[in-house]
């Protein structure tokens, strides 16, 4: 890679692994199902008049926007909300590549290669003891993350199915499909007066970070990612996933003072020997159309 392109790819880390502690700082201000719908309201409008149509079929758009949107998005934030600091979510939330292998396994009968299993394994273990390490968070937040990884697999099911040609504007139509649901769903169980609450009270805080995690997060890390993913091949790409829970680590500890137990610390080690672990490959094949770049692009987004 070019070293303006590597520059590009940790940038990208960056941005996605501060985005754990922007989105604290965002439950401040909102309740976490609306927060949610407020992020992927910002992400879809306006830029949802200007990409074009999302060149799929609308059923993948849909499928990709309730599992990654209303799913993932909704149960990582109130998992965090119920106290899982945002550290540890982030590392939490790589179990996602646990699941993609076993869904796709299951889904699409794909069988698994000896070091996605092996990696498998040892990013499970990770993932466990993260889990025992009660002095991080709640149980209840612990079980929410695990579960948005979950969601999380399988929609990134649903984006190899969906194979499409521009990731970007994908990805704009599919945060079409979540501001409506999360909304409805924040009424009966956030409550009217918390949301109208949130709306009325809008501070430079909680607006900063819905624009962080809309603008920044979503349409600058999906429009940098898949033009790095258009350059290269995703075995290249891929790899600075990795980063995204190291620099939310980092952020965590930098602008909250989130401490690493002994627990967490071997825990990360774990989780990200796993991942890479399930990257490697013996010898290079071609990728199927669209493939292995959502796989790529999907796998690492927060």
């Amino acid at each position: 890679m070019k070293p303006l392109h590597i520059a590009l790819a940790v940038v990208v880390a960056v941005v996605w692994g501060a985005n754990f502690v922007v989105i604290e700082v965002g439950l401040r201000d909102f309740p976490p199902l609306l927060f949610s719908a407020v992020r992927f309201l910002l992400a879809a409008l306006p830029a949802v008049f200007f990409v074009g149509p999302p060149r799929v079929a609308w059923r993948w758009v849909v499928a990709v926007g309730v599992t990654l949107g209303i799913m993932k998005f909704g149960m990582l934030f109130i998992g965090m909300h119920a106290g899982l600091p945002p550290g540890l979510a982030s590392l939490v939330l790589q179990g996602q590549a646990v699941f993609t292998v076993l869904f796709a396994a299951v889904l699409l009968k794909e069988r698994a290669r000896r070091a996605q299993i092996v990696g498998m394994v040892i990013a499970s273990m990770g993932i466990v003891l993260a889990g025992l390490d009660s002095t991080a968070g709640t149980v209840a937040g612990f079980l929410l993350v695990v579960g948005a990884a979950a969601c999380w697999g399988l929609s990134n099911i649903a984006m190899r199915k969906a194979a499409p040609p521009d990731t970007f504007r994908f990805m704009v139509w599919v945060s079409v499909v979540p501001p409506i649901p999360l909304a409805l769903l924040s009424v009966p169980f956030e409550g009217w007066d918390a949301d109208l609450r949130a709306l009325q009270h809008l501070n430079l805080s909680g607006v900063g970070a819905a624009l962080y995690v809309a603008w920044g997060a979503t349409l600058f890390g999906f429009a940098a990612w898949g033009y790095l993913l258009r350059t290269y091949d995703a075995p290249t790409v891929a790899p600075f996933s990795l980063l995204v829970p190291v620099f939310g680590l980092a952020a965590a500890w930098i602008f909250r003072g989130e401490g690493m137990t002994v627990l967490t610390f071997c825990a990360t080690v774990l989780v990200l020997v796993g991942i890479g672990v399930g990257m490697l490959r013996r010898t290079k094949r071609p990728a199927s159309p669209g493939g292995d770049r959502a796989a790529a692009v999907t796998a690492v987004a927060p």
